[in-house]
């Protein structure tokens, strides 16, 4: 297939419609001058071909291709391709019918374009599979080359002259497959994480809900299956017990009517009893009152002395109880005055402390005040004053003579402050003698005053250093009763605990005094230790053991006999003796083999509990022959495998026996018991640490209570001491001697004072001196410089006044500060002062208290001797009547058993009538509670007769009803919350939802094994690619030789030239390649030492190499010879009609070398603005002949006016 005719109308610099006929079928030359149009008929082929790129057509819009852009009455542009379609081998896909193909595309103002083919319209799409199927791609071309590609290949990187190579090799369409394949891969995995999201987000956690939802319903299922059996079970018990009851009330009425009968006759004859014995008690009482009258006169007596002795005494026990009261009251007001004296001293060295701070900043306040005001007036004297000799330097002046002033001042006090000192010192030397005197005659009382004080203060030391902390001991009784309180709770937790442990405690009395109770070991229950990673396996292990967990072991069989038979046991108990009973553990192959079958899922119920080892043989003997799994299907897998076939326990507690048969449901009595037992060990441990850390603690509140009895008895001993100091002190204070010292200890003490107040004097008159110098400098500086020094003296009076304003904020808190520590002594001296008071108070009641006491204590010797004379009188008359008062008391003891015992008979007459009653009560009750049984159960009148039969269901000797009654309660409190919660259409949902679960997760595997075939189809991919590509470089590197000899010929007899493409890695073609060039047998180090023209003939070898290994039906070549001389580009034409037969040429050249080996010459002209084409056929591409006619074209030149031929001029059309 090849390009027979184009026409042009409107496109670029066609204006007119122009018809290209007979196009040659090997090789077409257009040429012209610059910027006659000729590139445009190359560009109008693209145009067709359906080119995107607009920068390729020299154009920014599609508007532009319309002659002028559509300014010159042109709207819009035309280009048809006619296509000779003769050789069907090379026809285009669905066109191997069509002889001649028309390929028309028409663009209009504002960018709209179509397609047509053979007059009908087609799709973009369409028009490039057309294209396509021929190897005319015009937007990867390799059969276009446009002006500049040349230079392109020339500046190109070895992975570009590969990119080329692939090009040609058509490995491109591979990478297009890998990149569809990455996209499906990329899709594939998205899919996957959908598909994973949806089972993680949407069906796994609905899953999970609906199995346990179904669990759930299964249990329901269950528990209803089970409740109906154990209520049927319940009410036959029921309808049993109340039938035994309505026949038992019938016989306990007749028999208690009996008894009743009895104690009636009875009663009747003890009351006739002892009213005889009361008639004779009364006659003898008569008889001994005659007689009585002093008898009862000293009784009387000696009850009135004995309440005055009991009255005298609770008087005198009251009154030293209120002593003692009183006295710890004492104590306890000593030990506060002594705290508040102390806290008092702290208070008044903080404020003496604060006192001096706030008089020295006041100070320093007032003096800077009093400075400021004098630097005020100063300045304001500079500036309003007069000149310097009319006063202008008063302000100066005053102050200059103030400070002379207060420096005389000083000199004066400090002269007579020395001759006080003189004067004192005289009257000193005079006393001296006295006071040695003096001291002399008060020796023994200035000793005993030291001797006191050291005492004081020695105690006073005692009571500092006793390390008492009365803030630790109230934190000791806090922390001990806050430990009596866990002890106590701790305690009550035990007790419970045994109350609930009551079936597992085990009591017996000693048989013999010798009975060595360590031989004894306890029941099973109570010698297992139970782990706290086994603590879920409790159940099991209490199945496990069933009654043997209440088994007594024992070490021998000897001592068992001995606590049977003399052990006083209160239940029957069975013994295990260690040294007869015969263990069983199961084999180590047998665990081995079930622990194969469910691994981490089964275990010897001997390996989950502890014990001592002087018990292992019982423990053997109970836990060795079971084993425990987790779950129902473990325990089945288990038990009933050859290997194994053992019994075995799940942990929910239901039995697997390898006979067969199978036990479960409701938890037996012992449910729970080994938990209990451990929890009690759990207290007892913790209960011990409470008792050994309370312990400790109420050790350390003991010592510190006696510490502060200690230190209580210390500050008595301090007060005492203290009064006797001062005492001693006043004793000093009032003698004549004592005053002589008194008076020279304060002359000395003037001295001192005087002394200070001459340093003071001085430091005074020093710093006024230093005054007087500073205001006469700064007058002679104001001399000099009167406007530098007011300056000067206005900054330091800013100043001033800014430290006077910080320091008054201070002075104001500190005087709070000292205002308050003023009240808080104030307040801790009034506190002494009350608590002294009240001391003295409590002395004084002391005092009043133990004179009250001797009194009472006199009182009491008066009264008791009064009381004991009385006793005596009273005895010996008492002597007389002691045989009628034993007859009368034991004839009373007679009436008042028999009225006890008919008062007995009465009570118990009444108690049978009340259990008559209570016996009728129950008769009814039990009557109506048969009835509505039988009304409410139907099935009763059919299964009555089985009640309480041995070897039924209804044998209830072989359960616990109480414990029944408990499970079918807690059965309905579960069924209840199952009912509230439990979906009984769950099975459909869930079959749904696992339905979806596996459609999703087939959908993930197949995606899955979807992606994987897609990855082994990338690595064929990259197989084909790898081969395609070595083959083509191959035949690309062979044909790029031959051309470029072809192109660059040598002399006869010389070297000839040749260049080849070396791989950059020999292993990875893919890494590129490089050009390498030989000229007259010489490789070149590289394409720079070549020529422009060479490495252009380098370049178009290279591109004609690729073209010659994928050929297609058309190429397209402008100026591709702009770079060559004339010998060069007559090769390029000779090697174009050599070489690639078969394919047609359209070759834009301005060079005779190249368009005079053409077959067809298409020459552009410029005229008025619109291009025009000579057609000019130089050879016959059939017959190969040089030329056909003469230069000019075989039809009439177009005019200007239009063509002259065939079609008129009425059809505006130029043909050539």
């Amino acid at each position: 297939m090849y390009i027979s005719e184009v026409i042009i109308d409107g496109f670029k610099s066609y204006a007119q419609r122009t018809v290209i006929s007979k196009w040659d079928k090997e090789f077409t030359a257009v040429t012209g001058l610059n910027g006659s149009g000729k590139s445009n008929i190359l560009d109008a082929i693209c145009f067709v071909l359906g080119i995107k790129t607009l920068q390729a057509l020299r154009v920014d819009k599609l508007q532009e291709l319309i002659y002028k852009k559509g300014q010159a009455g042109v709207t819009k542009a035309s280009v048809t391709l006619m296509f000779n379609n003769d050789d069907k081998d090379r026809s285009p896909i669905g066109y191997s019918n069509e002889s001649t193909i028309q390929v028309q595309r028409v663009i209009q103002l504002g960018g709209k374009t179509k397609y047509l083919i053979n007059g009908h319209t087609a799709t973009e799409q369409v028009v490039q599979n057309l294209f396509q199927s021929v190897q005319l791609n015009v937007n990867n071309p390799h059969f276009l080359i446009m002006q500049g590609h040349i230079t392109k290949v020339l500046n190109m990187k070895p992975h570009q002259f590969i990119s080329m190579i692939e090009e040609a090799a058509g490995t491109r369409m591979y990478e297009e497959r890998k990149d569809k394949a990455v996209k499906a891969m990329q899709k594939k995995e998205g899919k996957m994480e959908d598909i994973k999201k949806i089972l993680e987000v949407d069906i796994d956690p609905r899953l999970n809900e609906l199995r346990s939802q179904k669990r759930d319903f299964l249990e329901l299922q269950k528990i209803e299956s089970e409740l109906e059996n154990l209520e049927r079970l319940i009410i036959a018990h029921d309808h049993k017990r109340a039938e035994d009851k309505l026949k038992q009330s019938d016989a306990d009425v007749v028999e208690k009517k009996e008894n009743i009968k009895e104690l009636k006759e009875g009663i009747k004859a003890m009351e006739a009893e002892y009213a005889e014995i009361d008639e004779r008690v009364k006659i003898i009482i008569e008889n001994r009152s005659k007689n009585n009258a002093k008898y009862k006169q000293l009784e009387d007596a000696f009850k009135e002395f004995s309440k005055e002795l009991v009255k005298v005494k609770t008087q005198c026990d009251l009154k030293v109880k209120s002593i003692n009261e009183e006295i710890e009251n004492k104590n306890n007001l000593v030990t506060t005055i002594s705290e508040v004296e102390a806290q008092l001293k702290s208070a008044k060295v903080k404020f003496e402390k604060l006192s001096k701070t706030y008089e020295a900043q006041k100070k320093d306040y007032d003096e800077a005040v009093d400075d400021l005001k004098k630097q005020e007036d100063l300045v304001s004297s500079l500036q309003t004053g007069m000149s310097g000799s009319d006063g202008k330097n008063n302000g100066y002046l005053e102050q200059l003579n103030q400070a002379k002033s207060i420096a005389s001042q000083a000199n004066t006090e400090s002269q007579q402050s020395k001759l006080k000192i003189k004067d004192l010192t005289k009257q000193l030397q005079t006393s001296l003698p006295k006071v040695e005197k003096a001291r002399k005659q008060n020796a023994a009382l200035i000793q005993k005053y030291e001797t006191s004080k050291r005492n004081v203060e020695k105690l006073r030391q005692e009571v500092e250093n006793s390390g008492h902390d009365t803030a630790k001991e109230k934190e000791l009784t806090q922390k001990k009763e806050a430990l009596q309180n866990e002890v106590d709770q701790l305690t009550e937790h035990v007790d419970s605990l045994d109350a609930e442990l009551a079936s597992v405690s085990f009591n017996y009395e000693k048989p013999s005094p010798d009975f060595d109770r360590s031989q004894v070991k306890g029941l099973v229950a109570n010698l297992v230790n139970l782990s706290k990673e086994n603590v879920n396996c409790a159940t099991a292990l209490e199945v496990c053991a069933g009654g043997r967990l209440y088994n007594v072991v024992v070490s021998t069989e000897k001592v068992g006999t001995q606590i049977l038979e003399k052990g006083k046991l209160k239940k029957r108990v069975t013994i295990i003796p260690l040294n007869k009973i015969q263990s069983f553990v199961i084999t180590a192959e047998k665990l081995d083999a079930a622990k194969k079958l469910a691994p981490g899922k089964t275990d010897l119920a001997l390996n989950l509990i502890g014990f001592e080892d002087e018990v292992a043989k019982a423990m053997e003997f109970v836990f060795g022959g079971t084993l425990i799994c987790k779950d129902a299907e473990t325990a089945k897998l288990v038990t009933f495998d050859n290997r194994v076939r053992l019994r075995s326990v799940t942990i929910d507690g239901d039995t697997y026996d390898p006979t067969g048969t199978l036990s479960g449901g409701s938890k037996s009595q012992s449910a729970g018991i080994l938990m209990k037992i451990r929890a009690r060990r759990q207290i007892d441990n913790e209960l011990d640490t409470k008792k050994k850390e309370l312990e400790k603690v109420m050790k350390l509140v003991n010592e510190m209570s006696k510490a502060a009895k200690s230190l209580a008895e210390k500050k008595v001993q301090v007060e005492v001491a203290e009064h006797e100091l001062e005492r001693v002190k006043e004793s000093l204070d009032n003698n004549a001697d004592a005053k002589v010292i008194q008076a020279v200890e304060e002359m000395m003490s003037e001295i001192e004072k005087l002394k200070k107040t001459i340093a003071e004097a001085k430091e005074k008159e020093e710093k006024a001196n230093k005054k007087c110098s500073q205001i006469e400098k700064e007058m002679n500086e104001l001399s000099d410089n009167k406007e530098g020094k007011i300056k000067s003296l206005k900054k330091d009076l800013v100043e001033k006044k800014a430290q006077v304003g910080t320091m008054m904020p201070k002075i104001n808190a500190i005087r709070q500060e000292v205002d308050i520590q003023k009240g808080e002594v104030d307040q801790l001296e009034k506190e002494i002062q009350t608590n002294r008071e009240q001391l003295i108070a409590s002395e004084n009641l002391i005092e009043t208290y133990r004179e009250e006491e001797n009194n009472l204590k006199k009182m009491v010797q008066e009264v008791k001797a009064g009381y004991d004379q009385a006793e005596a009188s009273l005895a010996s008359e008492k002597q007389n009547f002691s045989a009628i008062d034993t007859e009368i008391k034991e004839l009373e003891e007679q009436s008042r058993d028999l009225k006890q015992s008919v008062e007995d008979s009465k009570l118990q007459m009444q108690k049978l009538k009340h259990e008559i009653e209570k016996n009728e009560a129950e008769r009814n009750s039990a009557k109506v509670a048969i009835e509505r049984l039988e009304r409410e159960h139907e099935w009763i009148h059919n299964q009555k007769q089985y009640f309480g039969k041995a070897d039924t269901i209804y044998d209830f000797r072989k359960v616990n009803v109480g414990e029944s009654r408990k499970a079918l309660m807690q059965m309905k409190e579960h069924k209840e919350k199952l009912d509230t919660k439990v979906d009984r259409e769950v099975m459909g949902t869930i079959d749904k939802y696992e339905k979806k679960e596996k459609e999703l997760k087939t959908m993930f595997n197949t995606v899955k094994k979807d992606k994987r075939k897609i990855e082994d189809t990338m690595e064929s991919l990259d197989g084909f690619k790898r081969d395609a590509l070595k083959k083509t470089f191959d035949e690309v590197n062979t044909e790029f030789g031959q051309i470029f000899s072809d192109l660059l010929p040598v002399n006869p007899g010389s070297q000839k030239n040749t260049a080849k493409l070396s791989p950059v890695d020999e292993n990875d073609l893919a890494q590129g390649v490089e050009v390498k060039v030989s000229l007259g047998g010489v490789w070149k180090e590289g394409l720079i030492e070549l020529s422009g023209g060479q490495r252009s003939l380098v370049a178009l070898s290279l591109i004609l190499a690729l073209l010659k290994c994928k050929p297609a039906p058309m190429y397209i070549l402008d100026e591709i010879d702009s770079a060559l001389d004339l010998s060069h580009t007559q090769n390029i034409g000779q090697l174009f009609r050599e070489r690639f037969k078969g394919s047609q040429f359209i070759v834009v050249s301005l060079k005779e070398g190249m368009f005079n080996n053409a077959n067809l010459v298409l020459r552009a002209k410029l005229k008025n603005g619109m291009s025009t084409v000579e057609r000019i056929v130089q050879r016959s591409a059939a017959r190969g002949a040089d030329f056909e006619g003469n230069a000019t074209p075989t039809g009439v030149r177009m005019g200007a006016g239009g063509m002259v031929g065939s079609a008129g001029p009425s059809d505006r059309r130029n043909r050539v």
